[in-house]
């Protein structure tokens, strides 16, 4: 069934054939959960895009920018926006591949792997508090759920 969603001019409009669809239901979750990243990352000085860059960057040392390109899903050109954020804030290096001159390898600073720590502390503790209603069984029968759409529904 769906929710009534009141609007600020006391019109009452449904959304119940949008909650019919699963990809109404993941953006809605995906909207509150990324404001609540958000929130949680604000005083690192990170957005989930520099955060998750910079946790690939700490769990993959040497990673090419390419790779991290493709991992994340994100355009080479606003890629090296997001990695000038991170080395102007001393969280990452970019060295050059003695065996490929164009290419770059990516390492954390010191200071990137403690930031990164921090933040991903705080991350797991924020989204147990908002997961708080899900067992560990639901939780990972949600991420399950997910990866198999990922993945285009084949197991």
């Amino acid at each position: 069934m769906g929710e009534v969603v009141k609007m600020t001019e006391a019109v009452s409009v449904s959304d119940a054939t949008l909650r019919s669809f699963m990809g109404y239901h993941v953006k809605r979750a995906m909207s509150v959960l990324q404001a609540d990243l958000n929130a949680t990352l604000k005083p690192f000085g990170l957005r989930m895009v520099t955060y998750s860059a910079l946790v690939m960057i700490v769990d993959n040392p040497g990673m090419r920018q390419t790779q991290l390109a493709d991992a994340l899903a994100i355009e080479r050109p606003n890629l090296v926006v997001i990695l000038d954020q991170l080395e102007e804030r001393g969280l990452i290096s970019r060295d050059k591949v003695p065996t490929d001159r164009r290419a770059y390898a990516l390492n954390p600073t010191e200071q990137g792997r403690a930031l990164c720590a921090e933040a991903t502390d705080a991350n797991r503790a924020d989204e147990d508090r908002l997961l708080a209603g899900l067992s560990k069984e639901q939780r990972a029968a949600v991420i399950a759920a997910m990866n198999l759409i990922e993945q285009g529904g084949e197991a």
